[in-house]
């Protein structure tokens, strides 16, 4: 099963859509080893290159991996190119983004491609309710994600989940655990990007007594805490080179090695993965195994932006609320308000559900509602003369704090080792910033 990406159009019999309808495309490759071939989409985005995961696979020995793919958006086709090692032209410019016209041709590498965008839809399930375990939402986003986790959570299949920092994936692996025949094992989880190489092999696959210094006894890693249940690793991206073979094993032959054993012993979980990064275009740097990739990405989900999502602005506060046990609190009154649910859907929302989430908990904790700041207070208009200057201070040192690391995770591409290292600090106070801040 591929990701499934936003749905444009929303159709179905009765009262509640059952299918969601993009616009269908076709690539004709015009010159190049597979000339003649024509690739027709199955949903809103198709992947072009070399590997076996690609959707339009090609024989072209100058072509990446994964080169480029072509997505639809609200109706109008993107060309995005992947990282590739020779980059993407779009009728002979080189492009990194771009929307093509209709019979635009794309070169990658020795080949062409035509774009051409057919009259007809392609059909996308959606689930039949606005909630998939501990996930809500009833935009056509979150109810075509709904259908693809439901459909992964009848068997053991690994699953990639792709998207942005606080998207919620890791609710949507739990949900999955929780939906799936082995709901009743553990559900293990492991950060990759908060945990020093040298101890997440340690925290994956255990170790010895004596394995190295400070091991004074054996530990059992996640895999074999997991057994019977889920591992789910986080931003699997931030996974060491080293590391990345061993997990390879796991996922081939369900066994691991502990540190300082020299036996394999077999585990019984199931995997599910999450990252922030296009692994695609790590996999054409070579900074992630293809083999690994391939392995990982069995069901790939995209879990959308809260930007892509904003009809579900009312009913993601009305869950928070009720999580906080504050619907019948004033501020609760004045969250529901149009005034302050239009404020709600102009807002950028870069943090995501995370971010909304530590919104409605600040204004239950505080007692009132503010508006959200877009940006620092730059006159006394925007300032509070009523607060002591500490509370002040406080206030707009967190916003700038917040807007550094957002401006600075997005110039890094979320890769947060590259974030802490222009920031100067080193990665576990890069992290506990970004907790503190609501960004992890």
């Amino acid at each position: 099963m591929s990701d499934t990406p936003p749905p444009t159009d929303v159709l179905g019999h009765g009262a509640e859509p059952t299918h969601a309808f993009v616009r269908g495309f076709a690539l004709v490759v015009l010159e190049g080893p597979d000339a003649g071939v024509v690739h027709r989409s199955r949903g809103a985005r198709v992947t072009v290159g070399r590997g076996d995961a690609a959707d339009l696979r090609l024989t072209d020995p100058s072509v990446s991996l994964f080169h480029c793919e072509l997505e639809v958006v609200d109706g109008r086709p993107v060309v995005r190119d992947l990282q590739s090692r020779n980059g993407t032209l779009l009728d002979g410019v080189a492009i990194r983004e771009a929307y093509p016209t209709p019979g635009a041709v794309v070169t990658i590498g020795q080949s062409k491609l035509r774009l051409e965008l057919g009259a007809g839809q392609v059909p996308v399930p959606l689930a039949a309710g606005e909630r998939f375990g501990t996930m809500v939402g009833r935009s056509a986003a979150m109810r075509a994600m709904f259908a693809v986790l439901a459909r992964a959570a009848t068997s053991d299949a690994t699953v990639l989940l792709e998207g942005e920092t606080g998207t919620g994936k890791e609710a949507a692996a739990e949900s999955v655990h929780a939906a799936s025949a082995r709901h009743a094992g553990p559900f293990v989880v492991v950060d990759c990007g908060a945990i020093p190489p040298n101890l997440l092999e340690s925290e994956l696959f255990g170790h010895e007594r004596g394995a190295f210094t400070g091991a004074v006894g054996e530990r059992r890693g996640a895999f074999e805490e997991a057994e019977g249940g889920t591992v789910f690793l986080d931003e699997i991206g931030e996974l060491a080179p080293e590391l990345q073979p061993k997990l390879l094993r796991v996922l081939e032959r369900k066994e691991i090695k502990r540190v300082g054993s020299n036996r394999y012993q077999p585990v019984d979980c199931r995997l599910i993965a999450a990252t922030s990064r296009n692994l695609r275009a790590e996999v054409n740097e070579r900074r992630f195994r293809a083999d690994l990739y391939y392995r990982l990405a069995v069901v790939q989900v995209h879990t959308p932006a809260l930007r892509e999502r904003r009809e579900d602005l009312s009913l993601l506060v009305e869950h928070f609320l009720g999580q906080l046990r504050a619907g019948a609190t004033p501020e609760a009154a004045a969250l529901r308000g149009p005034e302050l649910r239009a404020h709600l859907e102009r807002h950028a929302w870069p943090g995501n559900v995370r971010e909304l989430r530590n919104y409605v908990e600040r204004c239950v904790a505080l007692g009132e509602v503010a508006t959200i700041a877009t940006s620092v207070a730059s006159d006394g208009a925007e300032l509070d003369l009523s607060q002591p200057l500490r509370v002040v201070r406080e206030r707009c040192l967190r916003r700038v704090e917040r807007q550094y690391l957002e401006a600075l995770l997005r110039a890094c591409d979320d890769n947060v080792s590259a974030a802490a290292r222009r920031a100067g600090v080193d990665r576990p106070s890069f992290y506990r910033l970004l907790w503190r801040t609501g960004l992890r």
